[in-house]
C-alpha cells in the first residue's frame, strides 16, 4: 500500500539513492516502481581450472655442489689373477753371509782288483781274455772272472800291472783295451821257472774294458800257477786323477 512504499523510501540512505532517476515513470505510480537493491556479497571461489600445456624446456642449470661421502661399502669378491707384470730392475748385491761350517770330507771314488791263476786255469787258451779265477781283491766287482775283463765304472787314470810265472812254454801276452793291444810282453822259456812282468797307466772312460790275453798259439801261453807259484793281474784307479764328473756323480 502507499504507506509501505513511503516507509521503504524513507529508510534508504541518501548516498544509496544518488544517481537514481527521479523521473516519474509513465503509466506507473511510485508504489509500483522498483529500485536497485544493495550489492550482494562476493560469491564463493570457483573450481580450479585445468593445468595448462607444458612450457618449453628450460636451459640446463649449473652443476651442484658435491654431496657428502656415503658410508663404506662391503668388501667385494676377489677378482681373477692379473697377468705377470714387467720384470723389475735387478736389486743391489746383498751383504756377504756368514762363513758356513766345515763340511764332511769328500769321498773319492774307488776302483781296484787283484786276481790270479790256479792249477785249473794255468796255460790259458790264447787269443782271448784270460779268466783269472783266484780272487785276491775284488770287493767292488770291477773285474768279472766269467768274462776275464775289467770294466771301468769311474772315468779316470788307472794303473795296471801283471806278474807271470813262466814254465815249460814261451810266453807272449798283451794288455788289451777295448780290443786294442796296448802293451806286449815276451819271455822265451829256457829251463826251470822264469818270471815276466809288465805295467801300464791308461786313461779310461766309463764302460771301457781292459783284459790280459796270450797270443800266437799254445806255444806262447806258458802262464803257470801252483801252490808255490803265482801269475797275477791287478789294476786300480789313481785317486788324484779321477775325473771331476765321476766324483760329482758319486756324491749326488
Amino acid at each position: 500500500d502507499a504507506l509501505s512504499c513511503c516507509f521503504l523510501v524513507c529508510c534508504l540512505d541518501p548516498e544509496d539513492i544518488k544517481g537514481i532517476s527521479t523521473a516519474k515513470p509513465q503509466n506507473q505510480d511510485i508504489c509500483t516502481q522498483g529500485y536497485p537493491g544493495i550489492p550482494g556479497n562476493p560469491g564463493h571461489n570457483g573450481i580450479p581450472g585445468r593445468d595448462g600445456r607444458d612450457g618449453p624446456k628450460g636451459t640446463k642449470g649449473e652443476i651442484g655442489h658435491p654431496g657428502r661421502v656415503g658410508p663404506k661399502g662391503n668388501t667385494g669378491d676377489l677378482g681373477p689373477q692379473g697377468n705377470p707384470g714387467v720384470q723389475g730392475e735387478r736389486g743391489l748385491k746383498g751383504d756377504r753371509g756368514d762363513k758356513g761350517n766345515v763340511g764332511a770330507p769328500a769321498v773319492l771314488p774307488k776302483s781296484a782288483f787283484s786276481v790270479g791263476l790256479t792249477i785249473a786255469t794255468k796255460f790259458p787258451p790264447p787269443n782271448r781274455p784270460i779268466k783269472f779265477d783266484k780272487v785276491l781283491y775284488n770287493s767292488l766287482n770291477d773285474y768279472n772272472s766269467v768274462t776275464g775283463k775289467f770294466t771301468c765304472k769311474y772315468p779316470g787314470v788307472y794303473y795296471f800291472t801283471y806278474h807271470i810265472t813262466v814254465y815249460s812254454r814261451n810266453v807272449r801276452v798283451a794288455l788289451v783295451k777295448n780290443g786294442i793291444k796296448m802293451l806286449h810282453t815276451v819271455d822265451r822259456y829256457q829251463s826251470g821257472e822264469d818270471q815276466a812282468s809288465g805295467a801300464a797307466i791308461l786313461e779310461l772312460q766309463g764302460g771301457d774294458e781292459v783284459w790280459l790275453q796270450a797270443h800266437q798259439g799254445e806255444t806262447f801261453n806258458g802262464l803257470f800257477a801252483d801252490a808255490d807259484d803265482d801269475t797275477t793281474f791287478s789294476g786300480f784307479l789313481l785317486p788324484h786323477y779321477a775325473h771331476n764328473c765321476s766324483l760329482h756323480n758319486l756324491l749326488r
